[in-house]
């Protein structure tokens, strides 16, 4: 059996938003510049991190040459 929907399709009410606290939150979470909600900051990391891969590669790839040529310098000296 489907589950009866109550109400009148697309209109809801939210007492949250009545009473003003979602305003209210999201006026705070941009003065501090840090998302309140767990999807929200998740997203600012990821983003966060997006930019820091390739310079994560950059430096693991740098590093590894630095590796073999002191490696190679070191078997003819």
């Amino acid at each position: 059996m489907t589950k009866r929907r109550r109400g009148i399709p697309g209109l809801s009410f939210s007492w949250k938003r009545a009473l003003g606290i979602s305003g209210a939150k999201a006026r705070i979470s941009r003065q501090i510049g840090i998302p309140l909600t767990r999807s929200g900051r998740q997203r600012k990391v990821g983003r966060a991190m997006g930019c820091c891969v390739p310079l994560v590669l950059f430096a693991a790839a740098t590093g590894v040459m630095i590796f073999y040529v002191a490696k190679t310098l070191a078997f003819f000296v």
